[in-house]
């Protein structure tokens, strides 16, 4: 037996010996999960990108583990942290499967279970959200954001998550170990029209996705985005030396994920391939081997269980996901867990803007499965628009220069394609080749040769969504467009905005 087995063998050892013995607390590792709100997964050098600068969360990606394949199951802010903080898929979670609705109280969160296992916990930022909720903190747990600061553009949060991050670790004794989450405000719209300029950027720097027209206005948009990704890059960084100066990073567990894609047309909030495949990196000193990649796919219900693994707890019974424990002490790269080969998504209501004759706000509900090479996506209700209505101005689509700009092509236009592949009405089924079609824009669907591939994906889809509860495949999906919506409300007589609704 070669040296390098050995050390490996004697690596996966330690890594059991840790778990099994989690109880410990000086053993158990502390746990640091940041999440951008609103970042593409090819915003991160680590996976690829070209124009945006990300040094120090690439810098944990070189020495941490890459996953290839994670996607956050929902493609809209609280749903997706719904399914981080349960370990639930998204149909599972009931009203907190909509966008800015309730987070029952029914279901545990993994800061409230390590906090019973003995650990501090907190977040700053943003948390669970937009909603509402029964317990006394945020689901995330006890907020951390009184430390400010001047943000060098407008659109930028106040909130300096680094520093409220030390005066966390400053507050929970010494030898008590700490799960944090810290929750950047960005890339979240709005931005400072032009901040791209402060820095000296140049429009040609800009990578434009082939769904969007190549223009000053698009190209300047991004770059006002890439500024916004840049500054998560630097609050991650700083949390990092915070640690290093404190002597904490080698017994950290740190994780770097973001919600969704980018706040762009067809991309947040919609069953695209940019808006729900998201980065996923994991960083532990001493425990993870450096510089691996993994091709397993997985999904924001596999992190809470991981958690719960990594200190020596067991998952709780709610929890469908599973563990990556097996994908994180590996000492391979490539594919761990052949099982692990597709992964399902879905979406229900997100924002007001489309509604039916007694003024209920109706979800554009959608079932999809990716594997390897193919996204297929079953649009439930095609006969609605997917990003709203367009007399309520497609409000489940951020506010923007692209939008603006998109939402004033005509018929006639030349570039009126664009305007329908982002906003129009789409097909029931959809079906792309990822590996030769990543950006999703050939449909394959309509053609015949695909027809028994179809039938196969969807199968596959219904069958395990049957298995885990799914309301909408068991034929009662309208619990979806009835819960109540917590946000800016419509007037659908008037088509003006209403104040939001009272909780408690």
């Amino acid at each position: 037996m070669n040296k390098t087995i050995i050390y490996l063998l004697l690596i996966k050892c330690l890594f059991l010996s840790l778990v099994m013995n989690g109880q410990k607390g000086e053993e158990r590792p502390n746990i640091l999960f940041c999440i951008a709100d609103d970042a593409s997964m090819k915003s991160f050098g680590s996976y690829g990108d070209t124009f945006i600068n990300t040094p120090y969360i690439d810098s944990l990606a070189n020495e941490g583990v890459v996953f290839i394949n994670a996607y956050n199951g929902n493609p809209k802010c609280s749903p997706a942290r719904a399914c981080i903080l349960t370990g639930k898929y998204s149909w599972q979670l009931k009203e907190a499967a909509d966008h800015n609705g309730r987070f029952p109280s029914e279901f545990k969160t993994y800061p409230q279970l390590l906090e019973k296992e003995g650990y501090e916990v907190g977040f700053t930022g943003k948390g669970w959200g937009p909603g509402v909720y029964d317990t006394a903190d945020n689901p995330a747990g006890p907020e951390y954001s009184s430390i400010k600061i001047v943000p060098p553009y407008k659109g930028i949060s106040n909130i300096d998550y680094a520093s409220n991050f030390e005066a966390f670790i400053n507050k929970k004794g010494e030898k008590k170990p700490f799960c944090f989450w810290l929750g950047a405000k960005e890339p979240h719209r709005g931005y400072e029209l032009g901040s791209w300029k402060k820095v000296g950027r140049e429009l040609k720097e800009a990578a434009v996705p082939p769904f969007y027209p190549d223009n000053d206005i698009v190209r300047g948009d991004l770059l006002d985005y890439a500024n916004e990704v840049e500054w998560y890059d630097t609050q991650v960084g700083q949390a990092i030396k915070i640690l290093k100066d404190k002597g904490l990073l080698e017994s950290t567990l740190i994780v770097i994920t973001s919600d969704h894609g980018m706040p762009f047309p067809r991309v947040k909030g919609q069953i695209y391939e940019e808006g729900f495949h998201i980065p996923l990196i994991v960083y532990w000193k001493g425990r993870i081997l450096t510089g691996r990649t993994v091709n397993d796919f997985v999904s924001f219900s596999d992190l809470a269980p991981t958690f719960m693994e990594v200190v020596g707890a067991r998952p709780h019974p709610q929890m469908t996901g599973g563990s990556l424990v097996k994908q994180l002490l590996s000492p391979k790269s490539g594919q761990i867990d052949p099982s692990r080969d597709h992964v399902l998504l879905g979406k229900e209501r997100h924002d007001v803007g489309r509604s039916n004759q007694d003024g209920t706000d109706l979800a554009y509900p959608v079932r999809a499965i990716r594997n390897d090479s193919l996204l297929y996506v079953h649009n439930i209700k095609p006969e609605r628009w997917p990003v709203g209505n367009p007399e309520y101005e497609f409000l489940n689509c951020d506010a923007s220069p692209t939008k603006s700009y998109l939402t004033a092509l005509k018929p006639g236009n030349k570039e009126y394609f664009f305007f329908e592949m982002n906003f129009d009405k789409r097909p029931e089924h959809e079906l792309y080749n990822i590996q030769k079609d990543p950006h999703c824009i050939d449909n394959l669907a309509n053609l015949p040769k695909y027809a028994e591939q179809i039938k196969k994906l969807r199968t596959q889809m219904e069958t395990e969504l049957i298995a885990q509860g799914d309301p909408r495949t068991l034929g009662k999906g309208d619990v979806f467009d009835n819960y109540i919506y917590y946000g800016k409300r419509l007037d659908y007589n008037t088509g003006k905005h209403m104040p939001r609704l009272k909780y408690k």
